[in-house]
This record gives structure tokens, sequence and C-alpha cells, in this order.
């Protein structure tokens, strides 16, 4: 999947706005939601609270997760921990990046919160870089296990590691050529 595609799974995420009109329920593939009462909370996915945002229909709620304090505590355990520590959502960056750009007037801290979701991005970018390259210096390891990572970070990466492997591969190859050609000029 590429980005663009893991962004359109995220905005299947549930959030919870108050809208300011009366309606039934609406019936979509993926499930009701509803019925909407003016005043009211109700859980939407993401891509129809935007849409509804966008028509003046509907005041977006912060997730709780999205709360500054809370990230401020992720930032921090995130930077404790040697190995990545798990998200509150699957999607944390795509519904951060989706809210605040569309809801800034109905989210506090703002830019308090877009640089912390935008810190524990930079973190764990590192700590997966850094993991790829003990990965590739351990000459004995082919294979590594990265709990607690993300669709995007996943989508982000996965161009570049398969052809890193190849390439890895064909130089242990070259490695080894001597010692192949040694074995069967013995037999």
């Amino acid at each position: 999947m590429d980005p663009n595609e893991v962004e359109y799974f995220g905005e299947k995420s549930l959030v919870s706005i108050v809208p300011n009109f009366n309606f039934g329920q609406i019936h979509l593939i993926s499930g009701s939601v509803g019925p909407f009462r003016a005043s009211l909370p109700v859980n939407v996915p993401i891509w129809l609270a935007i849409n509804l945002k966008q028509q003046q229909k509907c005041r977006i709620i912060c997730p709780d997760w999205m709360d500054s304090d809370n990230l401020e505590l992720i930032k921090e355990n995130e930077k404790l921990s040697k190995f990545f520590t798990p998200m509150p959502s699957n999607h944390y960056m795509d519904e951060a990046h989706m809210l605040l750009n569309v809801a800034a007037d109905d989210i506090a801290d703002v830019d308090s919160i877009r640089t912390s979701v935008k810190d524990i991005w930079d973190m764990r970018m590192s700590k997966l870089r850094t993991s790829i390259d003990e990965l590739f210096k351990d000459q004995s390891g082919v294979h590594a296990m990265l709990n607690h990572l993300t669709a995007m970070e996943i989508a982000n990466i996965r161009p570049m590691l398969p052809h890193a492997m190849d390439q890895l591969l064909r130089i242990k190859m070259c490695d080894d050529w001597p010692r192949i050609l040694q074995t069967q000029d013995s037999q």
C-alpha cells in the first residue's frame, strides 16, 4: 500500500461530532451512522466528519488521544523506550493530519498537538532507520521483529526495504562466491 491508500483506510476511523442539524440514520456500506440530533454527540467516520465540517454542519470533537497532555506522555514514553511503543491509533498520523487541517477551530492547542505528533513521527522514523541499519550491519541476521509499527510507517519504509534486502543478498552472494568455488574444486 502506498501512503494515499493508508490515509484512505485511516478515514474510516471513527470520531465524535456535534451536529447542528437533525436527521435520521444514514445507511452506508460500512454500516449505519446516526441518528443526528442537534447538540448531541454522535460517532461517524472521519471522512463524513470532514465533509459535514466543510459544510459547517457540525463541530468535530478532538479524540482523547489527541489531547496535548496525552501526546506529551506518548512522546516521553517513545523517547525513553528502546523499542517501538504502542500508538493510540494505527492511523494516528493520518487522523491527526486530516483533523487538524479541517477542524483546527474546534481543537484546543492545535500548534502543540501538531508539534507533538510530528515529534513522535520523527522519533519513530529515526528508530526505524536505526533498526534497519542494525539489521544490515548484522551479517547473521536475515529478519527483524518490529512490533507496534503503524500502517503509515510501514508504507513509508516499504518501497526501500525490499530493494535494500536484494542488494544485501547480492553482496552476500559475492562474498560467498570464492568459498563456493573452493568447495566445488575440492570435490
